[in-house]
């Protein structure tokens, strides 16, 4: 299935000049920042085919002559071509506002064939357009729309005036998956967003539990809801347990490509207590354990489940797992471990434009 980027031009490629809104000389020419270095990776690190659509009011009208258009704008997509970014098909409308015409956005009848085509992925497309038009469009197609602006466009995926910023959307796209894991024991639904903000809304009915999974997602970077419903009248054991395995599919789950990923992370320190934490998202299960605790509890959470927890999270999230502690107090050293393995998430899940088709293996699969 083939996926597109449905481009404007004036104002999102090259600047829109004011009042005319006509790019019909030389000296009007000029690129919006960074949008050909952008492009070009666009081009080279994505799958994404190009197709620019723009309004061009009136164009071989008096208001605005051809001879006074082309030029510029063939130099524009020559400049374009040097630097290896093409179009599989520029569409131009060339109507006014007024009359309302269907070829003219929001209007689809420019890419009525887009919409008719079986290996299209419309779902998967963008539209880029600085105008509320452009968003419209991609409603209009089924696709997604990305928006040159200040302020956020409600119906918009992504809203930005930096080309780095849209070329890295696109190239590192954002991973988040939810999962709904519903037994006899339990019930658990949990929304995981890898590239989120730290933000935690935890609920699991153990209130130390749930602290331990805020901090696993404050210092790992990732949003984390999660609604887990146990059986706490027999007691901790499945909440736990179960939550762990759905938390480690979620990872699995949303780490399905992992291209230009870390891979590895570790470590930490909390007063006392030394946890050293080592993580490889290699796509195999291993836990090893070294942590002993002297108390039966730590709030209302068994100390027990520490290890099932890791061990359970291991197996479903496919990673080794190597977890030390050592330290007086008991709270100190569980909270430090579940630290330390948020920092290692981090830093393993971290991503690099550069590498982004390189798979963090010499085996050629993870």
């Amino acid at each position: 299935m083939k996926k597109f980027l449905f481009i404007d031009r004036d104002g999102t490629i090259i600047d829109e000049p004011q009042p005319s809104q006509q790019v019909d000389s030389f000296e009007k020419l000029r690129f919006l920042p960074k949008v050909i270095t952008s492009l070009k990776q666009i081009v080279s690190l994505t799958d994404y085919r190009l197709v620019m659509v723009t309004n061009q009011d009136g164009l071989g009208t008096e208001s605005f002559p051809e001879p006074t258009f082309w030029p510029v704008h063939n130099l524009m997509l020559q400049i374009l071509e040097d630097e290896g970014i093409t179009f599989d098909e520029i569409l131009i409308d060339r109507t006014f506002q007024h009359e309302n015409k269907p070829t003219r956005k929001p209007g689809t009848a420019l890419l009525t064939h887009y919409l008719n085509y079986q290996d299209v992925d419309l779902a998967n497309s963008y539209v880029i357009g600085d105008r509320a038009t452009d968003v419209q469009l991609a409603k209009n197609l089924e696709a997604k729309a990305i928006y040159i602006g200040n302020e956020a466009h409600a119906d918009a995926s992504f809203t930005s005036t930096d080309w780095e910023e849209i070329a890295n959307f696109l190239i590192l796209p954002e991973r988040e998956v939810s999962i709904s894991r519903n037994t006899k024991e339990t019930e658990i639904e949990l929304e995981l967003k890898l590239d989120g903000q730290g933000k935690a809304d935890i609920s699991t009915g153990l209130k130390f539990f749930d602290h331990m999974l805020d901090q696993l997602a404050r210092h790992s970077g990732c949003s984390i809801k999660l609604r887990t419903n146990g059986d706490l009248e027999v007691d901790e054991h499945h909440t736990i347990e179960d939550t762990a395995l759905a938390l480690g599919k979620a990872f699995k789950k949303a780490l399905f490509d992992k291209r230009g990923m870390e891979r590895y992370g570790f470590a930490l320190v909390m007063d006392e207590a030394l946890a050293q934490v080592v993580l490889d998202f290699g796509g195999r299960p291993w836990l090893v354990w070294e942590a002993d605790f002297k108390r039966e509890y730590v709030g209302d959470m068994p100390t027990e489940m520490f290890y099932h927890f890791f061990k359970s999270f291991t197996d479903t999230a496919a990673c080794n797992l190597y977890i030390k502690s050592e330290g007086d107090n008991e709270h100190h050293k569980i909270e430090s471990i579940f630290k330390g393995l948020a920092r290692a998430i981090r830093m393993a899940i971290q991503r690099n434009v550069e590498s982004i088709n390189q798979l963090p293996s010499t085996k050629g699969m993870l």
